[in-house]
């Protein structure tokens, strides 16, 4: 078993010429297959003029640096518009690379799902529509 941390975004449209962007970070222990605990989770609101991929990064770290629980962030490829891994990794401040294993899919399904939903449910208490 071992510790990531789990992160998708959601909200990659604009609404009125900004992103309003939603990302989910799962600190989560797992093994190849599944996750065996979920230890936190967190969730950070953005607007945001551009989304280039240092922006992306920030939005993540800020995130992730919320997580009390140590861990290797894990995202899936599109999530750092398919850049190289290497190159994604370096710019980052802790550990990160792509999944892999069948438990860190799970974990971003996870992540994706609470970040997708707490999105909507945000819009629609805002009253805006996306």
């Amino acid at each position: 078993m071992y510790s990531i941390i789990a992160v998708d975004i959601s909200g990659r449209h604009k609404i009125n010429d900004r992103y309003y962007m939603v990302c989910a970070a799962v600190s989560v222990s797992i093994t190849a297959d599944h996750i065996e605990k979920v230890n936190q989770i967190k969730i950070k609101t953005f607007w945001l003029d551009s989304v280039e991929l240092t922006d992306i990064i920030q939005v993540i770290e800020d995130t992730a640096k919320e997580i009390e629980f140590e861990g290797t962030i894990i995202t899936e490829h599109g999530e750092m518009y398919n850049q190289p891994e290497g190159v994604v990794a370096s710019m980052f401040s802790r550990d990160f690379k792509y999944q892999e294993s069948l438990g860190e899919r799970s974990s971003i399904e996870l992540a994706h799902h609470i970040s997708l939903c707490t999105r909507n449910l945000l819009l629609n208490e805002l009253g805006i529509d996306s």
